[in-house]
Order: structure tokens, then C-alpha cells, then sequence
């Protein structure tokens, strides 16, 4: 899996009303924030809520003619003025289940 795939498969687990950090994403994924940035930048999907992808202070996106705002609004994402109530709205990933040694195994 490419640090694209990796990208749009943490954004897609963000359920409506909650949010992640370019940071949280790259922290969950192993690389850096710009980096995230720039693979969400690559993403020609609609299908992925880049809207719930905020800057660390809670800050939303510019991108997309300034309609990040909105669209969280519409979710009922707590916010504190212009800004995600990053306090009340982090989106806390479940951690990947460990697969088995036997199915590994098995694959050998």
C-alpha cells in the first residue's frame, strides 16, 4: 500500500462529526503532516471527507473554494468560532487487529 491508499484509508474512518490532524493522520500512518498534505492533494476521489482533515489548531481547510466549514457544520462537528473544538471532536482510531501467526503460517 502506497502513502496515498494509506492517506485516503484514515481519512475515509473519520465518521462524520469528528475530525484528525494532518499530524494525527501522519503519526497514525507513520510519516509527517506535509506529507499527508500532499497526499491529500494527489486524492481525486469523492468519496473521501476531506473536510474532516484540519489543521492542528482546528483550523479547516481553504481548499475547495473555502467549503470545509461548512460541511463539518453540517455534520454537527463541535466547533469554538471558526475553528474544530479539538478537544470535543478528535476522531481516536481503532488500532489494527493482529492477524494470527497460524494464517501467516499457513501462507508460507
Amino acid at each position: 500500500m502506497n502513502i496515498i491508499d494509506e492517506v485516503r484509508d484514515a481519512v475515509i474512518s473519520i465518521p462524520p462529526g469528528r475530525v484528525a490532524s494532518y499530524g494525527d493522520i501522519g503519526q497514525w500512518i507513520g510519516t509527517g503532516p506535509r506529507q499527508v498534505g500532499r497526499a491529500m492533494s494527489l486524492l481525486h476521489d469523492n468519496s473521501v471527507p476531506w473536510w474532516r482533515v484540519v489543521h492542528a489548531d482546528g483550523t479547516p481547510p481553504t481548499c475547495h473554494d473555502g467549503r470545509a466549514a461548512q460541511l463539518l457544520h453540517n455534520e454537527d462537528t463541535p466547533m469554538l468560532g471558526a475553528r474544530v473544538n479539538m478537544e470535543r471532536a478528535p476522531h481516536q482510531p481503532q488500532p489494527p487487529t493482529p492477524q494470527s501467526d497460524s494464517a501467516d503460517r499457513d501462507k508460507a
